[in-house]
Parts: structure tokens; sequence; C-alpha cells
């Protein structure tokens, strides 16, 4: 099966956001827990609720990817940034329990001075307080740029905070094709070879998702600027090989492309055609 969906708004509530993955013929999509740029979580509606879930039930949709906001910093050098860190963790992980196949993808955060070896301690740590050996619910770690003080830039440091957790089988990673390109990883011309080193080092079997993205960047340029598919310098024949590729087929794809829910359509429907 080729999961494949895109980034929807919440605004319109759950029941609306399955509609528009229908609508452009996803079959699974990612959503942010909350305002992506603030703080409180918006009162549940469990009809609205129970409608998505029906929707997604009856269509046979993949795993819906929860996004944390980007306010989330669990490893921030500010001790209140870290408090709110726990607060969304423990706050969005809960909520997700009332979902039905959903990952929960977030940023490890950046340092801000701490330096990364205390970095990783912190969002270990914290990963150990909010996750609950019963949970349903795969948290996900998601590759970085390596933009500022960013960490989870390479795959040893997304390994490190990995070994540090005590429910590794809570845990994964989602591999942005955009951010891996920036931090350095030669997917144009040797994807084979950085599967490999992901493998070797984290291992395939954490690698649960994938937000397929085009980059307006060179390789190695860790500033994160994400690009339509097929029109940035992945290039189109990058981001097929990405979506044939046999250690990567059976996952989902989610799109975070600069686009509005037309555009997500029309990549979706490119991307299918070129499905082997």
């Amino acid at each position: 099966m080729f999961y494949i969906g895109s980034h929807l708004s919440t605004s319109k509530g759950y029941k609306k956001m399955a509609e528009d993955a229908l609508s452009i013929s996803a079959n699974t999509f990612q959503f942010f827990s909350r305002n992506p740029r603030g703080s409180k979580m918006k009162k549940l509606d469990t009809k609205d609720l129970e409608s998505m879930i029906e929707i997604i039930e009856e269509n046979n949709f993949g795993p819906i990817l929860a996004h944390a906001p980007y306010t989330l910093n669990p490893c921030s050098a500010k001790e209140n940034v870290r408090e709110f860190a726990n607060i969304v963790l423990n706050e969005d992980l809960k909520r997700l329990e009332l979902f039905p196949k959903t990952y929960y993808n977030f940023h490890p955060g950046s340092h801000t001075g701490l330096g990364k070896e205390k970095a990783i301690d912190i969002i270990a740590a914290k990963l150990n307080d909010v996750i609950d050996k019963n949970q349903n619910t795969m948290v996900l770690l998601e590759t970085m740029s390596g933009k500022g003080t960013e960490v989870g830039s390479t795959f040893e440091e997304i390994a490190t905070i990995i070994e540090k957790t005590n429910y590794k089988d809570k845990i994964g990673v989602c591999m942005d094709t955009c951010h891996v390109h920036e931090a350095g990883y030669d997917i144009i011309n040797n994807l084979d070879k950085v599967l490999e080193e992901f493998d070797n080092i984290i291992g395939l079997n954490y690698l649960y998702a994938i937000h397929l993205n085009d980059s307006k960047n060179k390789i190695g340029a860790a500033k994160d600027r994400h690009e339509k598919i097929g029109e940035g310098t992945l290039g189109l024949d990058t981001i097929e090989k990405i979506i044939n590729h046999e250690k990567l087929r059976h996952l989902p794809f989610y799109l975070e492309t600069p686009n509005e829910l037309d555009g997500y359509g029309k990549e979706i429907k490119l991307l299918k055609s070129l499905r082997k």
C-alpha cells in the first residue's frame, strides 16, 4: 500500500481534515497537535473526533501523524521553556491515545548554548518522563537540517537519544528528505549508502515515517527550506527513487511542501504516477 498524504489544517476540525484528505486522494495526513506557534490545546470535540475516526477507518487510511508545535523545545537552556515542553508532551500524548494508528512527531530541539551532549541527556530524560510503557502512540524523533544549535541533524545524535530512553518500542524516527539533504547526507547520488549508514547507526527498524519534501538549498546548507516536489535541488528523479526504494516504500509519506490543498492534490497525483 502506498500511504501518501499532506499536512492539513485543524482549524475547521478533525472531520474536515479527513474529508480534505479524501478530496485530494490522500490516504493519510499530518496535522499540528495544537497551534504551531502557540501553546494552549483546544478543547476536544469528541463527536468531531469520532467522525474523523469513522472516515479514516472506512477508507483504510495509514497512520495519522500528529506534529508537535514549533514552540516545543525540550532541551532549551531556559528552564521555563523546558517546563512548557513537559506540559505539551504530556497533554499531547494523553489526547492522542484517543486516536487510532497515530504517530507523534517532534523536533528534538535546540540546545541554545547548553551543548549537544547535555541537550541529548535532557531530551532522553524528558521522553522517559512522558512516555508510558502501555501507550499506543509511537513517538517519532524528526531528523533535522542542523541550523543554529539544533540537535538531531546527525544519525549519531538521534541514535544516542534512543539509546538513553527506557521504552525503545515506543520510539521511532521520521526522516525528512529536505532536512537530511541539507544536513549533508547525499540522498541524490548515494541513497543506498545513506540508508545503510542509517541502518548501521540507528537501525531501519526505528524508521516509521518519511516527510517527503524537496529542498530550496544545496546539500549541507543547514537552512531547512522546503520546496515543492520536483522543483528543488533534490529533483523528481531523487523523489521517485525514495518512494520506490525497497527499504522505504512500505512507510507512510507526508508532504510538507509550500502548498495549499489543491497543490498537495497535484503532488499526490504526480507521486502516485511515479509509484512502481
